[in-house]
């Protein structure tokens, strides 16, 4: 009974902390601001040496057919429509609808490998950006949230990191501080929404409700001590740092040229590519661009499903690559194309693929990357893989370890349990330069 009082107690303490915190800012925008008093500290340290500084993670949510992608399979029934075309690598093709890319695989490191047990959506997708299995009982960080506590920010005024697109169920910062959250951008054309404070409310008056807001603090704070108060104060000092810095200019892309814009194309993936590059212009240290509806159990063939979305992906891909080399960014940057899993072999009777975690392909290109490659096969109708098993673990592995994030060392939740940041995965060494 006493437990459950505590814990009511404790819910009531965090909706007043939150509705404190947007009354007293006249904004919203706190990030997972209702999960900020959710967040237990953990002993940070500064990452070993590593070549990537930031991370460009780009989540083709709904999964992506490897076969109509990154591992077709022409003339065969398995590969659809699809045919392969040349890269500027020889003897390394991929599917015809990347026609950009396929000029860029001298930039890319390739993983044809990738498998995986689950063929649930929601399921796959934590796991992929969390390297463990969705559990009721604790929510884990992604790789962003990692990055951001273990390597530290490199702009004091700007989020760690920053999702673009769903953060709908998005894991965040898990058991991390709460100083370790993404700052969600529904619409990368809109950028931060609810960073200006309302008209009404004035310089003066701004001050005088911070001023107000320290002192409803400092009663709270000797009634309540804890760690979960610190935190609600750092937040709350870090919201007001984000409101009033010149960066924020960052997530405005009306600012970059016609051209840039153009080159990166009028849609969502284009437009997140650019947020994303402008963010990391700002020392933003991981910024996830989700890209869906690659979810194709209907007429995959369809121009406006796998033919539009491949498009899309090929220019927005294309132009943050040749942006990142052009700027000189592209040695500490590393850039990830991932999705939670592959497609069937099959066409379904509805002429689509349906889900299939057996096999499926990402790439990483940048800082920390031997570019160029390929990394493991699948069979001749790409159903399961034949070399080179690559499970999510191992991936988000080789990212940490080309951040130079500490894959082998133990972190401890506020449960006492001991955690990995990508678990039992091992980096593919192969791939690390």
């Amino acid at each position: 009974m006493k437990s459950l009082l505590r814990k009511a107690d404790e819910q009531t303490r965090r909706d007043i902390l939150t509705s404190l915190a947007r009354t007293a800012l006249g904004v919203s925008v706190v990030p997972f601001a209702n999960e900020v008093m959710n967040s237990v500290a953990l002993a940070g340290s500064a990452a070993a040496a590593g070549k990537a500084e930031h991370v460009i993670y780009l989540f083709m949510s709904g999964a992506m057919s490897h076969l109509d992608t990154f591992d077709p399979k022409p003339g065969t029934e398995a590969g659809g429509q699809t045919t392969a075309i040349s890269t500027s690598i020889p003897g390394i093709s991929i599917g015809n609808h990347l026609p950009l890319l396929a000029k860029q695989m001298n930039r890319l490191a390739l993983i044809r490998s990738m498998t995986t047990e689950t063929a649930a959506h929601e399921q796959a997708v934590y796991l992929m950006r969390t390297s463990y299995k969705m559990i009721g009982s604790i929510r884990h960080p992604f790789l962003g949230a990692w990055l951001t506590h273990v390597a530290g920010r490199r702009n004091a005024e700007l989020p760690g990191c920053v999702v673009v697109g769903s953060a709908n169920r998005h894991p965040g910062q898990g058991y991390l501080p709460a100083d370790s959250a993404p700052a969600p951008v529904a619409d990368p054309k809109v950028g931060l929404q609810n960073t200006q404070p309302p008209k009404y409310l004035k310089e003066d008056d701004f001050k005088t409700r911070q001023r107000l807001i320290s002192k409803f603090d400092a009663g709270f704070r000797s009634k309540y001590p804890s760690k979960e108060m610190e935190d609600y104060v750092d937040f709350y000092k870090e919201a007001v740092r984000l409101l009033k810095s010149p960066d924020l200019v960052a997530f405005d892309i009306s600012k970059e040229e016609e051209s840039v814009r153009n080159a990166y194309g009028n849609h969502r993936v284009g437009q997140g590519c650019l947020l994303a590059r402008r963010l990391i212009e700002k020392n933003v240290r991981f910024v996830e661009v989700e890209f869906g509806s690659w979810d194709h159990h209907n007429e995959i063939y369809s121009t406006t499903n796998l033919i539009e979305r491949s498009a899309q992906l090929d220019q927005a891909v294309t132009a943050l690559l040749n942006d990142l080399h052009s700027k000189g960014l592209i040695s500490k940057t590393l850039v990830v194309l991932v999705t939670e899993f592959g497609r069937t072999p099959q066409i379904n009777p509805n002429g689509g693929r349906d889900h299939h975690p057996a096999a499926f392909s990402c790439f990483l290109a940048g800082a920390g990357v031997k570019a160029g490659q390929v990394i493991g096969k699948t069979d001749s109708t790409g159903r399961n893989v034949e070399d080179g098993h690559a499970l999510p673990q191992d991936l988000n592995a080789t990212i940490a370890a080309a951040c130079g994030l500490p894959v082998e060392r133990e972190f401890t939740s506020d449960t006492g349990r001991p955690f990995l940041i990508a678990d039992k995965g091992k980096p593919i060494s192969s791939m690390l330069s």
